[in-house]
């Protein structure tokens, strides 16, 4: 493809796209106003760097009729495995795959980096046409999609879009790899609808269409499902398959966020709300509930804290942030003059922008504190150059096949001088009265006991160079431990 705007020319971009197309009428408003919406001069070439690769924003056209915008996302497939740990299982499918070429979740993460205002329904200078439906159209290329249950049956494509009124249209492109499992093809949308709402619905369903994300998933990502999805998700008729594989088939996620839906379904409808989903609501806050009581939360993040304070570490990565706890706390610490928290979840990190008043920030707090989206799998060059990083009660969220790209993009590629880690001890969930199988938390994919920890910790400190120091965390058992374990990971000198 290839664009010239404002002088700039765009060469030769064969990557996964999203174009916009505002037609409009001879009045009230021109399609030259979309780039009021979408905040971007359409005479120029808009370009910013995301985890996994370069995002574009340019036009193609922008007349009164018709204005054409598109983001396009080129994506680096080496940088998404480089550091991963050497042996690592399955390497060789990093490499070879169609995940930097078929429109999935990287595009999703670029329109919400890219777009975000236009996301949130925001528009300065046009916000009666940020509100009202638009004649618009979408083009997503190339997606993949899987072959049709049998012939003349609706595409996954048409299930998911629609239902929302848009028309819709593929066009499959030749093609011979993964030939039986997934075929690519162009996909075109069209409809009466708002803008905030088609990219809400992108943002939504382009993962689902490709039934993988690239970042991980924990309970933050049902908020953040249940919040892009807000007004229609709910009484889709495709939810329960949307809510499967928008959280990667996570049966107790799924379970919590159809329950959500159903209570937000029947809120819209004036009916009572309906009764828990085999109880899912309250498995979210199991964990919450068994450590209340010991104030095991506060314990962990004060210890982090003061294990910075003591350090002196002035620069501090907090990976995993979540809702911002720990950053309130970091912000409170004269001796710390920058904090970068990171997260998968957008929803999270507006929780934690929310938190901490960022909206009212200062120069001073801006230039101190910064937000990132991105997943603790890939490395990624802004995590480098730090004092200390930190992984409070995080490692359990992450498949064990996954901890060695964690490890490596951690401890090999952004390499701080100290690194902190708190989990939970296994064995003391015995004096929480639970089943010898039961997990603290519906998202932990496994809890460990002190020799799994301390294994795990020794054999990543000889792996990268690090001395390791493994402790207790909160009021210990003589038989069963402390409720959590940290380690502290201090850089060997070269």
């Amino acid at each position: 493809m290839r664009a010239l705007r404002g002088g700039v020319l765009v060469r030769d971009i064969e990557r996964m796209l999203l174009e916009l197309t505002l037609r409009a009428p001879p009045a009230p408003y021109t399609a030259r106003d979309l780039g009021f919406l979408l905040h971007k001069n359409p005479d120029r070439l808009h370009s910013r760097d995301i985890a996994a690769g370069r995002a574009h924003l340019f036009f193609t056209r922008a007349d009164d009729a018709v204005a054409t915008a598109v983001l396009a996302l080129e994506v680096d497939p080496v940088g998404l495995v480089r550091g991963t740990a050497p042996g690592a299982q399955g390497l060789l499918s990093h490499y070879v795959n169609d995940r930097p070429y078929a429109a999935n979740s990287f595009l999703s993460v670029a329109i919400a980096k890219t777009l975000g205002q236009t996301l949130a329904g925001r528009s300065k200078e046009r916000q009666d046409l940020a509100d009202r439906p638009l004649d618009l159209a979408a083009r997503l290329t190339p997606v993949a999609l899987p072959p049709p249950a049998e012939d003349g049956a609706p595409s996954l494509a048409e299930t998911l879009f629609a239902p929302l009124g848009y028309r819709v249209e593929t066009t499959a492109y030749p093609t011979v790899f993964d030939a039986e499992e997934r075929r690519y093809a162009d996909l075109r949308l069209a409809g009466q609808v708002r803008l905030r709402d088609l990219l809400s619905h992108v943002y939504v369903l382009l993962p689902v269409l490709d039934d993988a994300k690239h970042w991980w998933i924990d309970e933050a990502e049902v908020e953040n499902l249940l919040a892009k999805g807000a007004g229609w998700l709910e009484s889709h008729p495709a939810k329960d398959l949307i809510a499967r594989r928008a959280l990667k088939h996570q049966r107790s996620l799924t379970e919590l966020a159809l329950a959500r839906l159903a209570e937000a379904d029947a809120a819209a409808a004036g009916d009572p709300p309906p009764p828990d989903a085999e109880g899912a609501p309250a498995k979210a806050e199991a964990e919450s509930a068994l450590e209340e009581p010991l104030r095991l939360h506060d314990r962990r993040l004060d210890a982090v804290t003061a294990v910075l304070r003591d350090r002196g570490a002035a620069t501090v990565l907090d990976l995993g942030c979540g809702e911002g706890k720990l950053l309130a706390r970091l912000l409170k610490e004269p001796g710390v003059r920058r904090i970068v928290g990171v997260d998968a979840a957008v929803a999270g990190l507006e929780r934690a922008a929310r938190r901490l008043h960022l909206d009212r920030a200062g120069a001073a707090l801006s230039d101190r504190l910064q937000l990132i989206q991105g997943g603790l799998t890939y490395a990624d060059r802004r995590w480098r150059g730090f004092d200390a990083a930190v992984l409070a009660e995080v490692i359990e969220h992450i498949d064990p096949w996954r901890l060695s790209a964690v490890e490596a993009a951690v401890f090999g590629e952004a390499r701080p001088k100290l690194v902190v880690v708190t989990t939970p001890n296994r064995e003391y969930n015995a004096l929480f009265a639970m089943p010898a199988d039961a997990l603290r938390h519906p998202d932990h994919r496994f809890e460990w006991t002190r020799r799994q920890f301390a294994d795990w910790t020794g054999r990543v400190a000889a792996a990268f160079g690090y001395d390791v120091a493994v402790g207790p965390l909160g009021p210990a058992h003589d038989q069963h431990g402390a409720p959590s374990q940290m380690a502290i990971f201090d850089r060997k000198a070269p």
